[in-house]
């Protein structure tokens, strides 16, 4: 008998040494009436700026990278609150998928997306290394003139993805997705500050706590610790 969610809910399980037969945990799941949330459609927030000149896409889908600050992706997403529409920007890695900058705003401003990017470049201070791109759609915040000039000031190489294209930016979208699912649709929002509050709770769970199947069932902060214990050691092997 299977029930949706019980996989990672074993996986969970036994990451915290409790150990029980995966039909058990989807057995009793589905005695409780508990079910995994399952993610709705995705909408889009970035308007496209027509007059903008964009950076050359040099990403191309390929959403991989070998080594953390190596490629980070952006977007924002959308709140419903009883106060009005909040506007949600991630900064992701590619690498573990891990969340290196978020800010929450009540308007879709260039300055929105631009405390975002301050609080990675602020997050990633000691460990950049090496050249590092930025992807993000064609949305008139991320190819306005003050996001692009920040990104040069701090050395990353500008891209962006090509017009109307959600594929061009899909690992971005899928943390969005993944965001509204788990934590917004959950319930009806009286405020920013409760939106702010969950979306840091949320984040931290998601780096430290969340098993992500394309890293092998581990959280991105774990798949990260990982690669710099790996690299350490091939130092000190040389």
């Amino acid at each position: 008998m299977s029930c949706y969610g019980a996989r990672k809910v074993w996986k969970q399980l036994r990451r915290e040494h409790i150990y029980t037969a995966r039909c058990t945990v989807a057995r009793l799941m589905k005695q409780l009436k508990i079910e995994g949330i399952r993610r709705g459609k995705v909408v889009k927030t970035t308007i496209p700026d027509g007059k903008a000149i964009c950076p050359l896409d040099r990403v191309q889908r390929q959403f991989k990278a070998d080594r953390p600050n190596q490629l980070w992706v952006s977007d924002f997403t959308y709140v419903s609150t009883w106060q009005g529409w909040l506007y949600v920007a991630f900064v992701i890695d590619v690498f573990a998928r891990r969340i290196v900058g978020w800010r929450v705003s009540r308007s879709m401003t260039t300055d929105f997306v631009l405390d975002a990017l301050e609080q990675a470049l602020h997050a990633r201070r000691f460990d950049r290394s090496g050249d590092l791109i930025h992807h993000s759609d064609r949305g008139s915040q991320y190819v306005s003139i003050s996001y692009t000039e920040r990104l040069a000031e701090a050395g990353i190489e500008p891209s962006v993805g090509s017009k109307g294209d959600s594929y061009d930016n899909a690992l971005a979208e899928t943390i969005n997705g993944l965001y509204k699912t788990e934590v917004i649709h959950r319930q009806s929002w009286k405020s920013r500050e409760a939106v702010e509050m969950a979306t840091l709770r949320w984040v931290h769970w998601y780096n430290t706590k969340r098993l992500m199947e394309p890293l092998g069932d581990i959280p991105p902060a774990e798949a990260e610790a990982n690669f710099y214990r790996q690299q350490a050691g091939q130092a000190m092997a040389a």
